[in-house]
């Protein structure tokens, strides 16, 4: 039945052109959350940023898009996922293009603060398109197999491209590479994207606004700030820590900020984030996965690269051609998960792929500083990607499975805001115990009458506390494994029934 608030769209006719639109501004996104990573040495030099500034320009991002994304989500929802997406797009473009033309620290950090603003407007519209795209089980699971595999391969690729433009053009080009994608993306939405909008009340939540906002990026900020490495009274690498006043105090704002949010949206007659999107355990579920599964993939990104290119001495281009097998595998396996997903249901998926991941990074602890790329993380890179594919696809089916069209920008949000503040908790967690092992394992070995400056000596404290962040971030995948055995009651019965485009596809309420 369509639905009264608007017309319907049983089928919209150039949905699958609308979706390759929508994962070129997804894939925009997840590029430049690790591409900056490649530019940033040499975007540092260039502009005089010392050691203690530059992961601003990851910081000011960071604290945008994480921040906003819930108001990102619902203003999506109130003035047209369709307007929103292509307000996003070109506003990502102009912020990219200021960034590449940085002249100064103050310049590229604000460029990226902007493009994490846009970005936390395009991500929410994105996924909730797709929502409201594809309503049968059968296109629905092939819509987010496209989605899932370009949002787990994406961070590999963008590595790739990062010491591609990096080593043959500059580094101001992993920045503007963004605003012809952007454009391109922007034109054809305008044309092939239909508009959707939650129709009755739609009026903006401003308190709930401020303590959402507030609350999260105090808690990123925090977390960043924790992991901000510095050097020790012994001359040793170490970071800022959880004990530095100023962590605390911004964890004590979150916390509360995010718990008179919680009280508020109880309350209050239009919510920014209504409780019962969050509340159901299957999507509930789905979104602890996505947090704990946030905390792994960053984490296993970041040590990853540096074992290639601190330990190993590859380039920046060799370091993002690594992982373009874990790319692979991701995009290879998530076509069979689409298939996969309307016959045996999401969790069989997500604990194999879980499962699969949390094996993977295990493997990794088989690494040294003279091991064969081939022989230890070749294998772990496919057998993660291979089992992430496996989650993505039916963890983000599930965890918008039920929601009103009215909810979907927000519920969308809520699905983005978990990977990011996940990947932010697990960088600083991770990065944090991997320092402190480097510097435990050097010292035992200075102890030994090893010599502290000898590179092989570095080379064995380094790849130690990659080991240990590597076992942590099995840790969190084997957490998002039992939270699918534990919270979620998903089965192939719950799903929609996967013949219902045999007998005409639900309608979709579109403005």
């Amino acid at each position: 039945m369509a639905s009264a608030a608007g017309p319907s769209l049983a089928a919209h006719p150039r949905r699958w052109a609308a979706l390759a639109v929508i994962v070129a501004g997804q894939l925009m996104i997840v590029l430049d959350n690790s591409i900056m990573n490649i530019a940033l040495p040499s975007a540092a030099r260039d502009l005089g940023i010392s050691d203690a500034d530059r992961q601003w320009a990851i910081t000011a991002y960071s604290l945008a898009f994480g921040g906003l994304l819930l108001l990102g989500g619902r203003v999506a929802d109130f003035v047209g996922r369709k307007r929103a997406l292509v307000v996003a797009l070109v506003g990502f473009a102009g912020a990219s293009a200021i960034g590449g033309a940085a002249t100064s620290a103050s310049m590229l950090f604000a460029a990226r603060a902007l493009q994490g603003a846009f970005g936390a407007l395009l991500a929410p519209a994105a996924l909730s398109l797709i929502t409201v795209m594809f309503v049968s089980t059968r296109e629905r699971a092939r819509a987010f197999s496209v989605f899932g595999a370009v949002s787990g391969a994406g961070g590999a690729i963008g590595l790739l491209a990062g010491g591609a433009l990096t080593e043959y053009l500059d580094w101001r080009w992993c920045l503007y590479v963004n605003a012809p994608i952007a454009v391109f993306a922007a034109f054809f939405a305008l044309r092939l994207v239909p508009e959707s909008k939650a129709h009755g009340a739609r009026r903006l939540d401003v308190p709930g606004v401020v303590l959402a906002t507030g609350g999260l990026v105090s808690l990123v900020y925090a977390f960043t700030h924790a992991a901000k490495q510095t050097t020790g009274a012994d001359g040793l690498p170490s970071t800022v820590g959880w004990g530095d006043p100023t962590v605390i105090t911004l964890l004590a704002v979150a916390v509360a900020a995010l718990a008179a949010f919680v009280v508020l949206e109880t309350r209050t007659a239009n919510p920014l984030l209504p409780m019962r999107v969050v509340l159901d355990r299957n999507r509930g579920g789905s979104y602890l996965v996505f947090l704990l599964l946030g905390a792994g993939l960053f984490a296993m990104f970041l040590f990853m690269t540096l074992h290639l290119q601190v330990v190993l001495g590859w380039t920046p281009l060799k370091a993002g051609l690594g992982f373009l097998p874990f790319a692979l595998a991701v995009i290879a396996s998530a076509g069979l998960v689409a298939r996969l997903l309307p016959r045996v249901g999401p969790r069989p998926l997500l604990v194999t792929g879980l499962a699969m991941a949390s094996a993977g990074m295990l493997l990794l602890v088989r690494t040294t500083p003279d091991s064969s790329y081939a022989s230890t993380i070749l294998p772990s890179a496919l057998i993660i990607g291979t089992g992430l594919a496996l989650v993505f696809v039916p963890a983000s089916s599930t965890a918008l499975l039920g929601v009103e069209d009215h909810d979907a920008g927000v519920a969308s949000a809520v699905l983005n805001t978990a990977q990011q503040v996940g990947g932010s908790l697990g960088l600083a967690l991770l990065n944090t115990i991997a320092i402190g092992a480097f510097t435990g394992k050097l010292t035992d070995l200075v102890a030994t009458g090893a010599d502290p400056r000898s590179a092989a000596v570095l080379a064995t404290a380094q790849v130690h506390g990659y080991h240990v962040a590597y076992v942590w971030g099995a840790a969190f995948f084997a957490a998002g494994l039992v939270v699918s055995l534990v919270v979620m009651a998903v089965s192939r019965k719950s799903m929609p029934d996967p013949e219902d485009e045999a007998a005409g596809e639900p309608a979709v309420a579109v403005a």
